[in-house]
């Protein structure tokens, strides 16, 4: 785990280290960076977080033969059976790393040595003998990748503001604003700057030296026609994935550093935690975070769990002081406008996970592939009112429009849409758009074909979906700036591309049955720790953010939120947000997740959007 960087502009040394600088956060062990090539015109940059071999022999930039250098942010967990096929074709290794493994593939299979590889990772190679560069990154967009090309000149870097650095020549993209509004994040391919680019998951490249052309590849996506129906028995399936995950976790848990578990007390983090023990000798160190607050406080299932499993448990108590600290500090880590609230008590586990161990395991993905989120349920319910057809829809909507009752007013938004594929889009982006000021419709720039496949359901297409994008652009961009702030890496043992793929080909009654979600998570659960812990209702990973904008935080609101600042921040409507700011703080509505988005929002146009032109 790292900070990658290289750029072919001609950067002098002491512009290149401040680079650098700015994200070792992410990797404080070593700063390096070298030039390459027969004039010195490539310079790739690391900061590197040692975890397997800890050698000063595996610092990066890495040569390998004299032929390729690498820079590489992640972890191969295969790397071992790699390495013994490649042994046998006769290579040789200087290291214990997965680094050095990386450059051997890609010598023995080219292109194709993504396809070798299981994992997280963002990295680039330098041909020498072609004069390319060959870059990739993990299937489910795991580890991060920006790019800027001009047509001439190509730099990269695992952080936004490493490129932003120095750069005198960018624009704050308008279409990126309303996307964030809508979204809560800027999805992939775009930046919040026009120039700058994010390299979208499953997707390799190579930058042509010679010629300065940039061509991009998907090498993994969503797999409609080879991947074949699971055609065996539920306990055969359970066994299968239960298999599947103890490898997924054993591999992960593989470092020359200590290792923990994220324990929520949830059903994915506890399966982790379970599958850790089995899978060590060693007590296993596990994780929560702590709210006084009422309803946020889930401390006490983790303890079961880690009761039960006997693990070495440690509960981090967040308060309000602590909070403010990293919502104010929130934009030099995220880089670019992110609003999901998840990610403040997720710095706050990483900063004293930290304390304890340099990799922590966590339980993020078990949603998307085995439809465990509320919205999957609510869909469920609600695309029953789609079997009436849409005009009639749209009369009853305008109808109770005519309520000034707001829970009318949303179940006629419900109604108004053309189809289920158009509702999920609102649902998971935002149903309220009237105080979103954009001339753009920013469902047609997401990439949205994973809706529309017509031999899948429409829990498995919305499943498909939030693989793809959800999981992409929220929580896997949540999970690595959240631990990167703090130099801790995180592993997810259920995005192991084979879990995903396994869980997609499983019929739909063996993930979703009756009110049972996560059916078939759950039961390979229940093998290790006692199904009443769970029986309970699925809470998310939050924080009390409304009522504290109502009550410690509420004069921070106001001034950052006052009448004349809401008219500076673009892309919305003044009037109707301080409507709804005067709503939340009296009590009538919750409207935290708007405020949330617009301080975050107006943080980083104070600090990292001034002079810069939106267009």
């Amino acid at each position: 785990m790292c900070g990658i960087y290289g750029s072919t502009i001609p950067y002098n040394n002491i512009q290149v280290k401040e680079k650098l600088e700015r994200s070792n956060f992410r990797g404080p062990d070593k700063l390096k960076f070298d030039s390459f090539g027969d004039d010195k015109s490539v310079v790739f940059g690391h900061n590197r977080l040692a975890i397997i071999d800890l050698d000063e022999r595996s610092n990066q930039p890495f040569t390998y033969q004299n032929k390729i250098h690498l820079v590489f942010n992640g972890e191969i967990y295969n790397f071992k059976d790699i390495k013994d096929n490649l042994l046998e074709k006769g290579y040789t290794f200087n290291t214990t790393s997965d680094t050095e493994v990386i450059c051997a593939a890609y010598l023995e299979y080219g292109e194709d040595c993504v396809h070798h590889f299981n994992g997280m990772f963002a990295f680039v190679i330098y041909d020498q003998t072609k004069n390319i560069f060959f870059g990739a990154r993990d299937r489910l967009g795991q580890k991060p990748f920006y790019f800027y090309h001009n047509g001439k000149d190509f730099e990269f870097a695992s952080q936004l503001s490493v490129i932003q650095l120095h750069h005198s020549n960018l624009s704050i993209s308008k279409k990126a604003i309303s996307l964030y509004l809508a979204w809560g994040t800027i999805p992939d391919p775009y930046s919040i700057f026009n120039e700058i680019q994010k390299l979208p998951a499953g997707h390799s490249f190579i930058f042509d030296l010679n010629s300065t052309t940039l061509t991009q590849k998907t090498y993994w996506d969503i797999d409609y026609k080879a991947k074949k129906p699971f055609k065996g028995s539920y306990k055969e399936a359970t066994t299968i994935l239960d298999n599947t995950l103890k490898d997924a976790v054993s591999k992960r848990l593989f470092a020359d550093v200590p290792v923990g578990v994220f324990l929520s007390g949830g059903v994915d983090s506890s399966l982790i935690a379970a599958l850790a023990t089995k899978s060590t000798n060693s007590k296993v160190k596990t994780f929560s975070v702590k709210f006084n607050e009422e309803g946020f406080d889930e401390s006490v299932y983790a303890q079961q769990v880690a009761n039960h499993l006997q693990t070495d448990h440690h509960v981090i108590e967040c308060n309000y002081e602590e909070g403010l600290d990293l919502i104010k500090n929130f934009c030099y880590f995220y880089d670019e406008p992110f609003s999901d609230s998840s990610a403040i008590p997720s710095m706050l586990l990483a900063k004293y996970t930290r304390e304890k161990v340099t990799v922590a395991l966590s339980g993020d993905a078990g949603d998307e592939s085995f439809l465990g989120y509320h919205r999957y349920s609510w869909m469920n319910k609600k695309r029953k009112m789609y079997f009436l057809p849409f005009f009639i829809r749209k009369a009853c909507a305008t109808l109770l429009n005519l309520s000034s009752n707001k829970r009318l007013n949303i179940i006629a938004n419900v109604l108004s849409y053309k189809n289920e594929n158009e509702l999920y889009l609102a649902y998971s982006s935002s149903f309220n758009q009237s105080w979103i000021k954009s001339d753009i419709d920013i469902h047609d720039l997401i990439e949205s074909k994973y809706l529309t496949h017509k031999k899948k359901n429409l829990l498995e297409r919305i499943s498909d979906f939030d693989i793809k994008c959800y999981l992409n652009w929220d929580i896997n961009t949540k999970v690595d700036r959240a631990t990167m702030a703090y130099s801790l890496e995180a592993r997810a043992p259920l995005m192991d591309y084979r879990v995903v793929d396994f869980a997609r080909s499983l019929p739909t009654r063996f993930k979703f049955k009756g009110q049972t979600q996560k059916r078939i998570l759950k039961d390979v659960l229940y093998k290790y720790v006692p199904e009443h812990i769970f029986d309970r209702p699925k809470s998310g990973f939050g924080m009390p953010l409304a009522k504290w904008f109502r009550t410690d935080l509420k004069e921070y609101v106001l001034t950052e939120l006052s009448n004349d600042n809401l008219k500076q921040i673009p892309g919305i409507d003044a009037k109707i947000v301080s409507k709804y700011i005067k709503q939340h703080m009296d009590g009538s509505w919750d409207y935290f997740p708007i405020i949330w988005q617009l301080l975050v929002l107006k943080q980083w146009l104070d600090n990292n959007g001034k002079g810069y032109e939106i267009i």
